[in-house]
């Protein structure tokens, strides 16, 4: 696949946010929010929420980070606030379209992007600013770059992953920081498991048959496969050149307490991962 420049944030797409993320942020605790078990730099931050400590009403109980129909945007701001005061940092929300496109953030006097960019990747070579992707199934990515030169996030449902919006995002953040894919690390996070993760022929076809797919029968007869979504995207992070990778043990499917899940609950919230750099 070409490897796919990053797009810069444009002025116009810019919108204040809140007051400049600087040396004085302050982070705050968040209920049931998951560190990343990687070693990196210690100007690295990194997070992943949980559906715990938030203000939203079931079916969007509590931590709610999305835009989701029927759920209060009172609740849903206050959300957002509480998750930025736990990374000390200014996240950067994206309108998310299984797609491959990858955003470069850029400093800006403490103004960010106020979700009006389709994206589904992004990174960062300026601190105080969160690369920052939902999700409620699909695999959230986390990278980090060298001596804590960059950081990056990916939004990796199967289509997103099938097009190439893992190598998009390695491709992007060494351009940004001048090192090869082996030295980059990444985390994956809560995603829809093995187990659980049902999928019609289009899905097997999109990445081609292999042992991430098992088939599964089901009463009716029709064809189905239960796929591996970590595994396949092991696989494209280490065709991709990485080395260094852990995490995606979760699965947001079998733990309804924890993790929000579409496939699960069809209406329900957003969980959300950041990574960024300290000032």
């Amino acid at each position: 696949m070409p490897r796919q420049r990053p797009d810069p944030v444009p002025a116009h797409a810019r919108a204040p946010v809140g007051p400049p993320i600087g040396a004085a942020a302050t982070r705050v605790a968040l209920e049931g929010a998951i560190a990343p078990d990687w070693e990196v730099d210690a100007r690295v931050g990194a997070l992943m929420s949980t559906r715990a400590g938030g203000v939203s009403a079931a079916p969007f109980d509590s931590l709610n980070l999305g835009r989701s129909p029927g759920d209060d945007p009172a609740a849903v701001n206050e959300n957002r606030r509480r998750f930025a005061a736990a990374l000390g940092a200014e996240p950067v929300w994206m309108s998310q379209v299984h797609g491959t496109r990858v955003l470069r953030l850029e400093a800006a006097g403490g103004l960010a992007v106020s979700g009006v960019e389709s994206a589904d990747a992004a990174i960062t070579t300026a601190p105080g600013l969160a690369c920052t992707v939902m999700v409620a199934d699909c695999l959230p990515v986390l990278f980090a770059g060298p001596e804590g030169r960059g950081v990056g996030a990916a939004h990796a449902g199967w289509r997103g992953l099938a097009a190439g919006v893992l190598e998009a995002t390695v491709a992007a953040l060494c351009d940004a920081v001048g090192c090869a894919p082996r030295e980059l690390q990444a985390w994956l996070g809560p995603c829809i498991g093995p187990c659980r993760f049902e999928v019609g022929a289009d899905v097997v076809e999109a990445f081609g048959a292999g042992p991430r797919f098992v088939a599964h029968a089901r009463p009716d007869g029709a064809p189905r496969w239960l796929a591996d979504l970590p595994g396949l995207a092991r696989d494209r992070l280490g065709a991709a050149g990485l080395t260094q990778f852990s995490g995606g043990a979760w699965c947001t499917v079998e733990d309804p307490s924890r993790f929000f899940s579409f496939r699960r609950d069809g209406v329900t919230g957003r969980m959300a991962a950041a990574v960024w750099l300290r000032a």
